[in-house]
C-alpha cells in the first residue's frame, strides 16, 4: 500500500496540521482511507494495516485504529482470518441492493430539494452540473465532481436524516471504484440526466425531480452490469 503502481505516488500521504484546527484526526484518517478506497488506490481485497496507514499519514496508531473501526461499521473494511484487516468487495447481490437504496434515496433527495432549495443553492446545482459537463475526461476529477454535484442536491433538500443515511449509503458505493460515465456514451447521458434534474428542482417541480432522479440511477445501474458482462 506504499505507492500507487500507476502513478508512482504515494497511495496516503501525511494529513495537513491546518486540517486538525477543524477536524480531529480519527476523522482525517477516516476520509483519507475512504477516498483511496473509492478512488481505486487501495484495491478491493488489499490488505490495510494499521502501523502502515500511521506512518504514511503521520498519525499515531490511535485514530487509525478508531477510523478502521468506522471503517469496519461501515462495511468497507472485513477481518479475514490470517489476513487481518483487507478492503470489502461487493458480489452482484449487495450491488443490486446497494442501488435499490441508491435509487430510492436519490429520489427522496430530489423531491426535497425541489420542495426545499432557496435560489442560491440551485444557482450552486446549475454551476456545478456546467463544471461536471465540461471537465476532461479525467477519471478521478469526474468522480469527484459527480460527488460534489450530487452532495449539493443532499444539501439542498434540508433533511438532516437523509443526509446521514445518504453518507452511510456513499461510503458503501466506494466499493464499486469505478463511475460508470467513464463508459463510452454513459458521459453525455448523464451529464443530460443532471440538467434535467436541476431544471426540475428549479421549477420545484417535485414528483418530475425524483422520477429523473430514480431513472438516473437506474441507468447507471444498467450501464455498471452491462459494462461487466463485456468484461468477461
Amino acid at each position: 500500500m506504499a505507492t500507487d503502481l500507476a502513478t508512482d505516488e504515494p497511495v496516503l500521504s501525511a494529513i495537513n496540521p491546518d486540517d486538525l484546527r477543524t477536524r480531529s484526526r480519527a476523522d482525517l484518517v477516516y476520509d483519507a482511507l475512504r477516498d483511496a478506497i473509492w478512488e481505486g488506490r487501495i484495491a478491493r481485497g488489499e490488505r490495510v494495516r494499521e502501523e502502515e496507514v500511521a506512518r504514511s499519514l503521520g498519525v499515531s496508531r490511535t485514530p487509525v485504529r478508531e477510523a478502521l473501526q468506522r471503517l469496519q461499521q461501515r462495511g468497507l473494511l472485513v477481518n479475514r482470518l490470517g489476513r487481518g484487516l483487507i478492503v470489502a468487495e461487493l458480489g452482484k447481490r449487495e450491488v443490486i441492493e446497494l442501488y435499490a437504496m441508491r435509487e430510492i434515496l436519490e429520489g427522496s433527495a430530489a423531491r426535497f430539494a425541489a420542495q426545499h432549495a432557496a435560489r442560491p443553492e440551485i444557482e450552486i446545482l446549475y454551476r456545478l452540473q456546467r463544471e461536471l459537463a465540461a471537465a476532461p475526461d479525467d477519471a478521478l476529477l469526474l468522480v469527484k465532481l459527480n460527488r460534489r454535484f450530487h452532495q449539493a442536491i443532499y444539501d439542498a433538500a434540508h433533511n438532516q436524516y437523509l443526509t446521514q443515511t445518504l453518507d452511510v449509503l456513499h461510503d458503501a458505493m466506494a466499493l464499486l471504484h469505478s463511475a460508470t460515465f467513464r463508459v463510452p456514451n454513459r458521459r453525455a447521458e448523464s451529464d443530460e440526466e443532471h440538467r434535467r434534474i436541476v431544471a426540475a428542482i428549479e421549477r420545484h417541480d417535485a414528483d418530475e425531480a425524483e422520477a429523473i432522479a430514480r431513472e438516473h440511477i437506474r441507468q447507471a445501474q444498467r450501464t455498471r452490469f452491462a459494462a461487466l458482462i463485456g468484461a468477461t
